[in-house]
């Protein structure tokens, strides 16, 4: 099973679309969710597709920091 790698830009969060087979596609709108001390990036991109990118704490709070990002569920 190949594991999809996701990276984030200056201009907000990229993933890799399972649906489109495409690397690096931004997400339109994502919210941040931490489950289990996991931080879940959830969006959809510009096809309206449903996308995930699984986070550090760093990187999630870089980007609710930078605006690129809302806080979503189980943040404390």
């Amino acid at each position: 099973m190949a594991k999809a790698k996701k990276e984030e830009t200056e201009g907000g969060i990229t993933a890799y679309s399972v649906k489109t087979k495409t690397k690096n596609v931004p997400m339109v709108d994502p919210v941040i969710n931490c489950k289990s001390g996991r931080y879940i990036a959830v969006g959809k991109d510009a096809d309206g597709n449903n996308m995930a990118a699984i986070l550090g704490k760093d990187k999630a709070e870089e980007h609710i920091k930078n605006g690129n990002a809302k806080k979503g569920e189980g943040w404390e």
